[in-house]
């Protein structure tokens, strides 16, 4: 092989490397405005929720969600589970939002088994929320 297809393969190869990289980055900044979107929109629903429904409704709610990520196979998340119960513990409802930035922060904070983790909790926090408020049609 000559030095000049060397050269090409090369950057050919670099080419193909940069084009993969910038595909990437493109769909992290698309993951990263669509989750700091949904968190933001989970935060005004949880605010809300917190407001205008009982401690007793806020503790359905939350066994519910935790069953709902036990049965998809969730059991990583016992940390979860202990800090909900504290919150529901303190009838100060600040405890609830400090709850959901604490879990917020350490799921959507590194990797993509966290990322992909907080997906599924919020998938199962929109499961549960459907099944005790269901939309009117």
């Amino acid at each position: 092989m000559s030095d000049q297809e060397k050269n090409n393969e090369w950057d050919s190869l670099w080419q193909e490397y940069t084009k993969s990289l910038e595909n990437w980055k493109s769909l992290f900044e698309q993951i990263q405005t669509a989750s700091t979107e949904m968190q933001s929109r989970f935060n005004e629903v949880w605010e809300k929720a917190s407001i205008e429904s009982s401690n007793e409704t806020m503790k359905l709610f939350g066994e519910n969600w935790q069953k709902a990520m036990t049965d998809a196979g969730m059991n990583s998340f016992k940390e979860f589970s202990e800090n909900w119960q504290k919150a529901l513990n303190d009838s100060n409802m600040s405890t609830f939002k400090q709850f959901v930035e604490n879990w917020q922060k350490s799921l959507s904070s590194s990797g993509l088994e966290q990322m992909n983790a907080y997906g599924e909790m919020m998938k199962k926090f929109t499961e549960t929320w459907g099944s005790m408020w269901p939309k009117s049609k």
